[in-house]
C-alpha cells in the first residue's frame, strides 16, 4: 500500500515527460526566427519592387523571390511532409506580402 503514491507520482511524471521535452522549446525558437526571417525578405522584396507594380503582383514577385525562407519555414513547421501544410504556408507568404505592399502604398488590406 505505502507504494500506490509513488506509483502514482511517477505515472503522473511520466505523462508530463512525453508531452513536453526540452527541444520543443528549441524548435519554437527556430520557428520563430524562420517566420521573422521570411517576414524580413518579404518587406524587403515588396520595398524593392517600388510602388510601380500592382500590389496583387508585388506580393506575387516578393513571395516568389523569398521561396528559399518560406522553404525553411516549411521544414520547420511541416516535420511530416504534408502537401496541405506546405501549401497554407505558401499561400500566407502571398498574403502576407499581398498586406505589406497594400500598406506601403498607404491602403488597406481588407
Amino acid at each position: 500500500m505505502r507504494f500506490a503514491p509513488l506509483l502514482f507520482v511517477l505515472l503522473l511524471g511520466g505523462c508530463a515527460a512525453a508531452y513536453h521535452t526540452p527541444s520543443d522549446g528549441r524548435l519554437t525558437t527556430k520557428i520563430n526566427a524562420a517566420y521573422k526571417d521570411r517576414d524580413a525578405c518579404l518587406a524587403r522584396s515588396v520595398q524593392a519592387e517600388g510602388q510601380a507594380l500592382d500590389p496583387a503582383v508585388a506580393a506575387r514577385a516578393a513571395a516568389a523571390s523569398c521561396v528559399a525562407e518560406t522553404d525553411r519555414l516549411i521544414e520547420l513547421v511541416n516535420r511530416d511532409g504534408d502537401p496541405r501544410v506546405a501549401a497554407k504556408i505558401r499561400q500566407d507568404s502571398e498574403f502576407r506580402a499581398t498586406g505589406m505592399a497594400l500598406r506601403a502604398r498607404g491602403q488597406e488590406s481588407g
